[in-house]
């Protein structure tokens, strides 16, 4: 038995998100199916993030056991030559058989985009805002978010998890004229977590909620006032740290 390991680049417009569904595509059906033409076995890809529709990777760390012989290199190049044209194999390592893509994670970075000014090259990779944003109440936002621990205000209702504690490590704005970057690295992440966390700190930078409002929906878990999230086309699963 042997465990391969993947990097993976996506475009996840016409993606229902990672993990397969009964309906629509989503990206380890993707390369499940080219697998099993590649290598002649049914296998179990298992990915690091499970990014929903419509989210992005550019470093999306996946892992799977088959019995092939067949190189990491053939199986590289085989799986550049079965994918579509929106999933894409950036490297293949042979790797121990306790290596799980999902649970060796110490930790996961993401980054969402921002323009303020519409764009018909961006539309499917960030979000167009058309309000004024203060730069400096988004920073102010995003220091308090690595400042915080317990993220239950900002997951999506109903998720089945055992607590809501996160470690973040890293979360920063940073900005280039019109376009907007937001960078965030946890030990772990909620689902639609930081969707629901950019969604909030706009409202917070277009002056719709005051900052404190906002130190206190995280302090008290206020649901009512956290507001709309942001839309998953400028989400990105930048990479995985092991």
């Amino acid at each position: 038995m042997r465990n391969i390991k993947l990097i993976l680049e996506y475009d996840g417009t016409d993606f229902v998100g990672w993990q397969r569904q009964k309906f629509g595509r989503s990206v380890q059906s993707e390369l499940e199916n080219a697998l099993l033409k590649l290598i002649q076995e049914k296998v179990n890809v298992i990915g690091a993030g499970r990014t929903d529709s419509g989210v992005h990777a550019r470093g999306q760390t996946a892992n799977f056991r088959c019995e092939s012989l067949m190189s990491v290199t053939q199986i590289k190049r085989g799986l550049a030559a079965l994918l579509p044209d929106d999933v894409c194999v950036l490297t293949a390592e042979e790797v121990t058989l306790d290596f799980h893509a999902r649970y060796s994670a110490k930790s996961r970075m993401y980054s969402y985009a921002i323009t303020t000014q519409q764009s018909a090259l961006l539309r499917k990779y960030s979000w167009f805002v058309k309000y004024e944003l203060d730069f400096d109440l988004l920073k102010k936002c995003a220091i308090k978010i690595k400042e915080s621990t317990d993220f239950k205000v900002f997951c999506r209702a109903n998720s089945d998890v055992n607590h809501y504690m996160c470690n973040v490590l890293k979360s920063e704005w940073s900005m280039t004229g019109k376009y907007l970057r937001y960078e965030i690295e946890s030990n772990r992440f909620l689902h639609g977590m930081v969707r629901s966390l950019v969604g909030s700190m706009v409202n917070v930078g277009r002056g719709y909620l005051e900052l404190e409002d906002f130190y206190l929906n995280i302090l008290l878990k206020n649901r009512n006032k956290i507001g709309q999230a942001a839309p998953a086309c400028g989400l990105v699963l930048e990479s995985v740290q092991y």
